[in-house]
């Protein structure tokens, strides 16, 4: 089993700088989003094809992200 199709770029969600990695396993797609700073994975989406995988992960994390509060440092 080896990982196929792998993608992995940098694009900014809800204002937050994340890494969106993306790729095919036995069929199946699967995008993991996490934080650029401290890597956190934020949200995971699976699917049939790329783009349905991709949608998923960027609808839940979006969501996750716009809830998440952000402090100034004076």
């Amino acid at each position: 089993m080896k990982p196929e199709d792998h993608s992995r770029e940098q694009r900014e969600l809800a204002g937050w700088q994340v890494t969106v990695e993306t790729y095919r396993l036995e069929g199946i797609y699967h995008c993991t989003i996490a934080n650029v700073d401290p890597g956190a994975r934020i949200a995971r989406g699976d699917g049939a094809t790329k783009k349905e995988a991709e949608g998923k992960a960027v609808e839940k994390a979006t969501r996750y992200l716009e809830q998440t509060r952000k402090f100034t440092t004076s």
